[in-house]
């Protein structure tokens, strides 16, 4: 399951950032950057709940085998319409929609395999391998696309395609982790009976704010980068840092969620995150850039498996898969809402708006836990 973690991380950061460079070497204005964004989470809004009320019923692998299809689909796609902005926002909706099938599956596989005292840990694990993937997919894009001021698109694209069927075919291995108890529970209860729950709602838009932040750095470096004057290879570079200490942060999350507790960590990393991003606005040497960039991909990493394990405990057994698919809904939600606003700021302010406002949500995200339990429960007898 990490290695297709690895695997679909990899190609979702090849294609993500290569969506931007192809539209900015198209010359497709800022704005639509937020837009093209946007239409990464149009239709996985709309399937994520379906898909995890399927896996409650069938099991994770049927899930993610039409995951890794889509992915392949979508490669495709890129290869047949990186030509026009269309193509392009065609290609994204295919690529969101399969990304979303494979990582609500993978993340109900995480939730029913462990339990509450030892999430932080599996969750930790489990996005330090998407980590992986997402610094392996900027160094993809540096080794094929060549050393010009944009990628070479077409090798870009094919190489993804192919990381997309080697994806496919590792999910034909994966076993889902199907128990007796989920089609009754399931029976009983739904995405909405689920939302009332004491803190899923706050963990959902917590989630959401978190990956929007990392989405707005992978959409929008490539733009900052543009604005001064730093090739491909250095924006890649950047691209990288981030994924690599996002690796390392959640290599320590155990550890740090036992020492620090998980409230505490969470508020600190999205303070820490906030604080970095903003400071990106400054122009600066490329060295420092980096420090920045590796604090912030710090900081973001720790985010997303605490909020995974907030939602896992507090969901109940048979129901993890819509509770991950609910989780996925309100962060596509955000990656609709939250890019295509600041692509509207971008547009009439610049990119340092952009970093400005997401600075500012995440220091609304580190408010958001406040009288909400979001530590670890005692194990029950």
């Amino acid at each position: 399951m990490c290695a297709h973690a690895i695997l679909l991380q990899t190609v979702t950061f090849i294609l993500r950032p290569m969506t931007s460079f192809r539209a900015i070497e198209l010359g497709v204005p800022v704005f639509w950057l937020g837009a093209l964004s946007a239409c990464f989470a149009i239709v996985p809004l709309l399937v994520a709940i379906p898909s995890g009320r399927a896996i409650d019923r069938v099991g994770e692998r049927p899930v993610m085998l039409a995951g890794g299809g889509l992915l392949i689909a979508a490669s495709l796609a890129y290869i047949v319409g990186m030509d026009s902005l269309l193509g392009l926002a065609i290609a994204s909706v295919i690529l969101g929609t399969g990304q979303l099938l494979a990582v609500v599956g993978e993340q109900a596989l995480v939730a029913n395999a462990g339990q509450s005292s030892t999430y932080d840990t599996l969750f930790g694990k489990y996005t330090l391998a998407a980590s992986v993937g997402q610094a392996a997919g900027p160094i993809v894009i540096i080794l094929v696309g060549g050393s010009g001021a944009f990628p070479d698109a077409v090798a870009v694209f094919a190489a993804a395609t192919g990381i997309s069927f080697a994806l496919f075919v590792l999910t034909l291995f994966i076993e889902s982790q199907r128990r007796p108890v989920r089609i009754s529970v399931v029976k009983e209860g739904g995405g909405l009976r689920l939302l009332r729950s004491p803190g899923i709602l706050r963990a959902l838009i917590a989630s959401s704010i978190i990956l929007s932040a990392v989405d707005l750095l992978v959409v929008y470096l490539p733009a900052l980068g543009t604005e001064r004057g730093l090739s491909a290879a250095v924006v890649g570079g950047l691209l990288a840092i981030r994924s690599v200490a996002s690796m390392a942060s959640r290599f320590l999350l155990g550890r740090l969620a036992t020492r620090l507790g998980r409230r505490r960590t969470y508020v600190l990393s999205c303070v820490a995150a906030g604080i970095t991003i903003g400071l990106l606005v400054v122009p600066q040497p490329i060295w420092s850039l980096a420090v920045l960039v590796a604090v912030a991909g710090f900081a973001l990493g720790i985010g997303q498996p605490l909020t995974m394990s907030w939602l896992a405990e507090a969901a109940p057994l048979g129901q993890r898969g819509v509770a991950m698919s609910l989780r996925l809904t309100g962060n596509r939600l955000g990656q609709i809402l939250i890019p295509t606003t600041v692509g509207i700021v971008a547009g009439s302010v610049g990119v340092g708006a952009v970093l400005a406002v997401t600075a500012g949500a995440l220091g609304g995200a580190a408010l958001s836990v406040r009288g909400v339990r979001v530590d670890v429960a005692p194990e029950p007898d």
